[in-house]
């Protein structure tokens, strides 16, 4: 996949999630709906045609993709932000 086709803003809100391990969590930190974070994330799986995490009522739990993912998106960002 070519990079300039990854949505920037998923990517962020699947990082924040993971973070937290909360939809809501993650909406409060990004100043949006819990929803706009649950669509971003859902594109997101879509688009990598993998599932970033586990669902269970409103407990969140990363997969081995999105566990595997996390370190080095954690470490772009902060990189990004210095």
């Amino acid at each position: 996949m070519c990079r300039r086709t990854l949505p920037l803003n998923s990517l962020r809100a699947f990082e924040v999630a993971a973070r937290h391990k909360s939809l809501a969590k993650a909406a409060e930190e990004l100043s949006v709906t819990p929803g706009a974070v649950h669509h971003q994330v859902k594109s997101l799986e879509m688009l990598l045609g993998v599932t970033l995490f586990n669902r269970a009522g409103n407990n969140l739990t990363l997969t081995k993709a999105a566990t595997a993912a996390l370190p080095t998106l954690e470490s772009a960002f902060d990189l990004l932000s210095l």
